[in-house]
């Protein structure tokens, strides 16, 4: 096996930016995978140039020309800027390949852009392209490992690629970490509810966090589990084995059924400074919160409870609600989501859309084959942007209506003010105030609820009656991509947003048929 030239590109964010928030948090939300598969092309015998784009860098000067094979780790929302840098790539003569969520979530789209696409990785399936890394023209290679792997290197074998990642945060730098895959609840919108929940090696913890305390004077971790915590006396003697209490500072998700008094107690006494739990919906996945017999304003002050009960022991905070679910009619979700933040001042409510990615998660089959999913371009699916799925009891202004009041309630001068005399510590009062008012979907939802209600062409696409882009969202993809929409491939704006469904029915009619007989 001829010794290849490898560029490995981590895209955090879908192109430049120029926000205080991004600036101080993107170089914090490097994946895991490529650094994991930076190491495994090292330890085959490959050069490694290590890139993680976090909107502040010129992908022109940091990716390298002599580059034998390209590979891109990718979310849905940066999906435009992978097809082009590929494109790119693949016109010098390198081969490509393309790994990450969106690659997960969209593989025969990526497929007409990519050499190689892989779902579940390991390092044989990434030995099997490297021993000879053809082209693969005009569709590319799907592979996929089968699971996730079941062990991962540690942050000591990482650690070439994570500093010089974390250099780039100014103020806080947190190291990734992962002690999981999977999950074992099932929230039917979730990419992680169909995959086997499987706790890593304890013992790597332990020595991860070992060198960490040898290496940093302060040292913080973002666990980037799915839900953190499922094996918990396990997980907290693994930390209390590595370092003294409040050596180390910790951030993760998990659910609230995780979070008792019991346990959060234990979380303080190791170091835990930052949770994030998922509150998702007032009428729907209450195994998560543990609130099944209660429901409506009856769970928010359950909730309510519980979140400045975590408070008490955790100074940051941020709860996570999704917008648009089924479960969801009329103005009742939204004015229970503002009795909670009333009270629960303290904890960052942040807000997701319903969105359909792909073939990430059980329910998008279903709403595939609704008809409710919408050919919005990738660059708008980040749960933030734009929401692709058609709701099921709202129109479309009357959802963004609810929406746009909603949030500028959450984000009010009044509201950002109890949230700073409710939070203890100067990184809490930081960013969630920064986080507020460096905001801008407030304004961009009024421009979209604006034109829904009197731009006919945008409200056919949001109905499902046109593929025809408005020019609203062509004129934001040419402008975040900047000068990569020149190099953008044919053909990357639109997708099949039914390829699931599509596959599905492509792979009964290929099953043998038994006749009797």
């Amino acid at each position: 096996m001829r010794r290849l030239r490898v560029t490995i590109l981590d895209l955090v964010t879908r192109g430049p930016t120029s926000s205080l928030f991004a600036r101080a948090m993107n170089p914090n939300l490097a994946s895991i995978m490529p650094q994991v598969i930076g190491v495994w092309c090292e330890e085959l015998g490959h050069d490694v140039r290590f890139v993680c784009y976090t909107g502040f860098e010129d992908l022109t000067s940091e990716l390298a020309d002599d580059t034998d094979v390209l590979i891109v780790g990718a979310f849905t929302r940066s999906a435009l800027t992978a097809y082009a840098i590929s494109n790119l790539y693949r016109s010098r003569g390198a081969v490509t390949i393309l790994g990450g969520p969106h690659a997960r979530s969209y593989p025969e789209d990526s497929a007409n852009y990519f050499d190689y696409v892989l779902g579940f990785t390991d390092k044989a399936v990434l030995q099997s392209i490297l021993t000879d890394p053809a082209p693969q023209r005009p569709i590319g290679a799907q592979l996929d490992a089968g699971k996730q792997p079941e062990h991962l290197p540690g942050v000591r074998q990482r650690w070439k690629f994570i500093a010089p990642t974390i250099a780039k945060a100014p103020l806080l730098k947190l190291v990734p970490m992962i002690g999981s895959m999977g999950c074992p609840y099932t929230c039917s919108f979730c990419i992680d509810a169909s995959v086997k929940y499987q706790p890593l090696d304890f013992g790597q913890i332990t020595e991860d966090l070992r060198f960490l305390a040898a290496t940093l004077r302060k040292p913080r971790v973002s666990w980037h589990d799915p839900n953190f915590g499922v094996r918990f006396n396990d997980y907290m003697e693994a930390i209390e084995r590595a370092v003294p209490p409040g050596r180390i500072q910790f951030a993760a998700e998990s659910s609230l059924a995780l979070l008792s008094e019991e346990n959060l107690k234990r979380l303080k006494h190791v170091g835990f400074t930052g949770m994030l739990p998922g509150i998702e919906s007032w009428f729907d996945f209450d195994t998560k919160s543990k609130t099944r017999k209660v429901g409506g304003l009856d769970k928010v002050r359950q909730v309510a409870e519980q979140v400045n009960r975590i408070l008490h022991y955790i100074p940051f905070v941020q709860t996570n609600f999704v917008l648009g679910l089924d479960s969801d009619e009329g103005e009742e979700p939204f004015e229970l989501t503002k009795a909670y933040i009333d009270l629960a001042p303290g904890a960052y409510p942040a807000f997701s859309l319903f969105t359909c990615y792909g073939r990430a998660a059980p329910m998008n089959l279903d709403l595939q084959r609704d008809g409710r999913v919408l050919p919005f371009p990738f660059q708008f699916l980040d749960s933030n942007r734009a929401m692709n799925v058609i709701p099921l009891n709202y129109q479309w202004d009357e959802f963004y209506a609810h929406a746009v009041d909603l949030i500028r309630y959450a984000w009010s001068g009044a509201s950002v003010w109890r949230r700073l005399a409710a939070n203890r510590g100067i990184t809490a009062k930081a960013l969630n105030v920064t986080r507020s008012v460096s905001s801008t979907r407030v304004r961009y939802y009024s421009t979209v609820l604006e034109l829904l209600r009197r731009d006919s062409s945008l409200r056919r696409y949001h109905e499902g009656e046109s593929r025809q882009l408005p020019e609203l969202y062509l004129q934001q993809i040419r402008k975040t991509l900047g000068p990569l929409w020149e190099i953008l491939p044919a053909g990357a704006l639109e997708h099949n947003q039914n390829a699931y469904l599509e596959s599905q029915r492509d792979a009964e009619h290929e099953q043998p048929v038994a006749f009797a007989g």
